[in-house]
């Protein structure tokens, strides 16, 4: 066998080998996840259901998350997505949950995206706001069902494995991790009154303080400016006045 033919075995062997790879590997990669992976115990956050579409033949159509009963959510809010339906279904729990907000018998158990289309070789992000997260819990798991426009449906609900290897069709999974004791703005002590929107209070107070603050520094700023260019035109004058005289 000559060198070049060789080489050329080779290479052909190795663009083998690489193909399979990336052909085993791109499934996946290309599941519904969630963004960001991790929250801390007992504040607010808010994620991303980020949905790949893996067909170069069909579009996603829908999105369906089922929310944790065992470990339900006192607040929950969906941010408006350009050309999709949302519908939030609120049910009763299996068995009452005590929360720092009182006793919940009732939860968002399931948010449905609809009516859009996220086409082959796009993704779209659908955000949902929510809280307070359980501090007895190390994770969330958020099973979703995507279904595709020839009517095909993708399960997505196989709970992370124990030894830390990722399952055939894994669930969007959330992270828990234990909060800071200086905390964030987005720990336990960041929580909303009863009428406030869900997880807005966390944000909105310390946004306003800065853009205030950094308001009334730009207003002495320039104040102080302008007291110093007047004192320049006091002192020019003074010392041409000098001169002449």
């Amino acid at each position: 066998m000559s060198l070049t033919h060789a080489c050329r075995r080779l290479a052909a062997v190795t663009a083998g080998v690489t193909a399979l790879t990336l052909g085993l590997a791109l499934p996946a990669l290309a599941h519904v996840t969630i963004n960001p992976g991790s929250a801390q115990q007992g504040g607010f956050t808010k994620v991303a259901f980020r949905v790949p579409n893996e067909r170069d033949d069909a579009s996603t159509t829908k999105l369906e998350v089922t929310f944790p009963t065992d470990h339900p959510l006192a607040f929950v809010s969906v941010k408006p997505v350009p050309g999709w339906d949302v519908k939030v279904v609120e049910g009763k729990l299996p068995k009452p949950v005590t929360t720092e907000y009182g006793e919940l018998t009732e939860a968002v158990t399931k948010v449905t995206w609809s009516g859009g289309k996220i086409d082959p070789g796009q993704f779209q992000e659908f955000e949902v706001s929510m809280g307070a997260l359980p501090t007895d819990t190390d994770q969330l798991v958020f099973p979703a069902t995507q279904t595709y426009s020839g009517g095909e449906v993708v399960k997505w609900a196989d709970e992370p494995k124990a030894d830390g290897s990722e399952p055939e069709r894994p669930a969007p999974t959330l992270k828990l991790t234990p909060a800071s004791a200086e905390g964030d703005g987005h720990g336990a002590s960041a929580t909303p009154s009863a009428t406030a929107p869900a997880a807005s209070a966390p944000s909105v107070a310390p946004v306003a303080a800065q853009e205030s603050s950094d308001g009334t520094a730009r207003l002495l700023g320039g104040a102080g400016l302008v007291l110093g260019l007047a004192g320049l035109v006091v002192a020019a004058f003074g010392l041409r006045r000098g001169r002449a005289s």
